[in-house]
Order: structure tokens, then C-alpha cells, then sequence
């Protein structure tokens, strides 16, 4: 690179940040994203599945290595989700906007999801927290009916002048969105346009009928700390999930879903804590036992000496 370039270079970073601190000035927001340091970008099931999902896609290979470089570096900024639609601004030889669209998972298609992982979803913090058994681990990743969008599901757009599909700047935002997941798991599903308490639901309708089908009584207190959602608000998601053509029980339904999406983290709260509880008293028994064993254990020489003055006395 000649002695030239090298100027063009520190004179264009110096544009940019004149430009970034001007609008600023001005009052527009402008706040950077930011990436995790360290050698592992991601380190999540959500954060990894979509980063690997993305590297399946054929023509990225030359455009992704700089996009994660640019999020390393701490030029995305004002990363924004929202059902379907991703938006951000990348620092580079300008300010650009990028816009990445994905398409929320059809209806038909979630309802395929709900239905393979019937009885195989644990507890709606083993959903977020990755924790899931190979059957539905397999339905998620599955590249043609899983839970990440196929290539023809995203559609990015950015204002630089590259005519590439997907230009560094577009890969820096979709690399960013790994992070997000790895750091906030619903965001994806939000993003996807579905509800992960609707797998709970399935989940925990489907063992209860095995278990009633076995002669066997479940009920739903059982099924509550097993799922980690109450029953009570379940059948409110069961019945918004049912199809319905009248706009009013459109709008119920989401109010429903949602509902139950607060009652889910409540109760898994409250899980944890009595988990917590029971463990932090378990240490602290476990740890009198140990002192009483060895406060015992150095009386024992104490008692010796005594038993001996006193026969020497009595002698």
C-alpha cells in the first residue's frame, strides 16, 4: 500500500469521526454494540446455532470473516430488533445503514415445530438456556423446517456502495445478533414472530395425556414444577392457539400468549429460589457436621490429659 493509500485511510477514519461526533452533537443517538471480548465471539446453544446456521450459507465465506472483524472492532452501532426486521449502523469509509429483514416463521411452520417436540421440551428455562435433549436439538437446527431462517428468509440492505450480496457491514449486524441471542435467548424468538411458551404448552399437555392414558395421575401442581409455566394460564394458551377467523379473538389470543409468558417467568423464578434455598441449606448442614466432627476430634486429647492427672492424684 502506498504512502497515499496509507493518508486516504487515516483521512477518511477522520471524516467518519468528525461526522459521528457532529451528529452527535446534534442529538441523534448513536450507541455502540458491544462485542464480548476474548477469543469466542458467541458461547450459547442460540448464539452458536446462529452464527454456525449463517456460515452454512454459500457465497458468505470471503464476507463474514470481515463482518466479525467490524463487530470486534466496535463499528456497529444503534442495533435495533423487532419482529422481523433488524436495523443498525456500521462505521466504515461513511456512516451506513444497514437493514436486515427476516421473515417470521409462517404458522404452519411453528405449528410442525410444536408438534415434533411434544413431551421433549423440560421447563421453559431449559428452552432459553439451550438445554435440550437430541430429538428436539435436532428439530430446531433442522435447515429446512427448524427454528433459523433459510437464506431465502433474510433479505439485507445497506447503503454502502458494495453490489456484493452481502457486504461486511450486513455481516458485522448478523454476526451482532448471535451475540444478542447469546445474551437474551427470547429476543430470537421475537424476532422469529413466535412464543416459546407455546413449546411448554404442547410439552406439558402432551405428558399429561401419556400420563392419564397410563392410569397414572399427574396433576396440574406436577405439572407445574415440572414445566415451569402454570396450568391455569395454559389453557389460555391452548385456546389461543386454536385457528380463528374473528379479529377480537386475534387480539385476546396475543394478550392470552402473553399472559402466560409472564406467569412462565414468575414460576421458574420462584423455582429457582426454592432450589436455591434448598442447596444453600444442605452446604450450611453439611459444613456444621464438619465442624462439630472436628471440634469433637480435638477435645478427645484434652480429655486424655485430664483422665490422667486425675489418676495420678487419686494414686
Amino acid at each position: 500500500m502506498s504512502w497515499y493509500s496509507y493518508r486516504d485511510v487515516a483521512e477518511q477514519k477522520e471524516a467518519v469521526a468528525w461526522d459521528l461526533a457532529r451528529r452527535q452533537k446534534r442529538g441523534e443517538r448513536f450507541e455502540v454494540f458491544e462485542a464480548p471480548a476474548g477469543r469466542k465471539l458467541v458461547q450459547t446453544f442460540w448464539g452458536q446455532g446462529w452464527c454456525r446456521h449463517l456460515e452454512t450459507y454459500g457465497g458468505y465465506e470471503s464476507r463474514l470473516p470481515r463482518g466479525r472483524t467490524y463487530l470486534r472492532s466496535g463499528k456497529v452501532y444503534n442495533l435495533t430488533v423487532a419482529e422481523g426486521l433488524v436495523t443498525a449502523e456500521v462505521l466504515g469509509s461513511s456512516i451506513y445503514q444497514v437493514r436486515v429483514a427476516i421473515a417470521p416463521l409462517s404458522a404452519k411452520a411453528w405449528g410442525g415445530i410444536r408438534e415434533r417436540c411434544q413431551g421433549q421440551v423440560g421447563s421453559l428455562l431449559d428452552l432459553l438456556g439451550g438445554k435440550l435433549g437430541d430429538g428436539v436439538m435436532q428439530v430446531v437446527v433442522d435447515p429446512e423446517r427448524g427454528l433459523f431462517p433459510g437464506r431465502r428468509d433474510i433479505r439485507h440492505q445497506c447503503s454502502c456502495p458494495d453490489v456484493a450480496d452481502l457486504c461486511k457491514h450486513q455481516a458485522a449486524v448478523l454476526y451482532a445478533l448471535g451475540v444478542l441471542f447469546d445474551r437474551d435467548p427470547k429476543v430470537f424468538f421475537e424476532l422469529r414472530g413466535v412464543d416459546p411458551s407455546e413449546l411448554i404448552a404442547a410439552s406439558a399437555r402432551a405428558v399429561g395425556a401419556a400420563a392419564q392414558a397410563g392410569g397414572g395421575e399427574l396433576g396440574g401442581e406436577d405439572l407445574s414444577a415440572l414445566f415451569g409455566i402454570d396450568m391455569e394460564d395454559l389453557g389460555e394458551v391452548e385456546a389461543a392457539l386454536k385457528p380463528s377467523a374473528e379479529p377480537e379473538v386475534k387480539v385476546a389470543r396475543k394478550a392470552a400468549v402473553k399472559a402466560a409468558r409472564k406467569a412462565a417467568a414468575k414460576t421458574a423464578v420462584k423455582v429457582a429460589a426454592k432450589t436455591a434455598v434448598k442447596t444453600a441449606a444442605k452446604a450450611a448442614a453439611k459444613t456444621a457436621r464438619k465442624a462439630a466432627v472436628k471440634t469433637a476430634v480435638k477435645a478427645v486429647p484434652g480429655a486424655r490429659k485430664a483422665a490422667k492427672r486425675g489418676w495420678a492424684v487419686g494414686g
